[in-house]
């Protein structure tokens, strides 16, 4: 059984709370697809602010994860999907072992040119969504953040980073991010995709945005 919960232009802010509730506050196993955010930067649990972004030019809310991973600039048009599973289900102490399953998972959905590569899915070489984990002694979180789309403009809000992964081989935002609007007719029909690949593999259980206020709540 896995609970399914689909929102739409859900702030990260809001989104981030519940997924930590659910992360250790639950012991069911949830994917939650948020379709769109407000304009945020998100800072990995690590990552420093100063390196990332300069506060004298970006206006924008600035949030901070609880989970690793990288700094990515959300709005309208990310897609975020979010994995949470209790180990009795799938049973995954390493970042690898998470990797390969979520890999695998996607590689269904979208293009024969999609892979993992170091830690974020490409099409083609190019990054199309960002990843970032959290494992705990009995869950495990695996959350992702889609390009949709994306404008140069808010790329631009970020620092080229001192450590990047060694495919981007120095290219700029624009050069080395790639969209997934082409392979799907809407973001509704992606978010459908995972869906029903999750069909596949588990008992859906389709859960409103209030159940799991009350869930998390408890």
């Amino acid at each position: 059984m896995i609970n399914f919960l689909q929102t739409e232009n859900l702030p990260i802010t809001d989104q981030l709370k519940v997924e930590e509730a659910l992360l250790k506050t639950n012991e069911d196993n949830w994917c939650f697809v948020n379709i769109g955010s407000p304009l945020s930067i998100v800072l990995g649990s690590s990552n420093k602010k100063e390196e990332f972004i300069d506060p004298e030019k970006t206006k924008v809310p600035v949030i901070k994860r609880f989970s690793g991973g990288g700094t990515v600039v959300v709005d309208e048009n990310t897609i975020f999907v979010s994995f949470i599973f209790s180990k009795k289900r799938l049973n995954f102490s390493f970042p690898e072992e998470i990797f390969r399953w979520t890999e695998s998972f996607y590689k269904k959905i979208f293009p024969d040119s999609f892979s993992l590569t170091e830690n974020d899915y490409t099409i083609e070489n190019k990054k199309c969504g960002g990843n970032a984990q959290y494992i705990k002694k009995e869950r495990w979180l695996h959350h992702t953040s889609f390009l949709w789309d994306f404008e140069k403009r808010n790329m631009e809000l970020l620092k080229f980073p001192k450590k990047t992964p060694s495919y981007r081989n120095g290219r700029a935002h624009e050069d080395f991010l790639c969209t997934i609007k082409e392979h799907f007719d809407s973001k509704g029909h992606f978010a459908s995709l995972v869906k029903k690949n999750l069909k596949e593999l588990f008992q859906i259980k389709d859960i409103s945005v209030e159940e799991v206020i009350s869930i998390t709540q408890k």
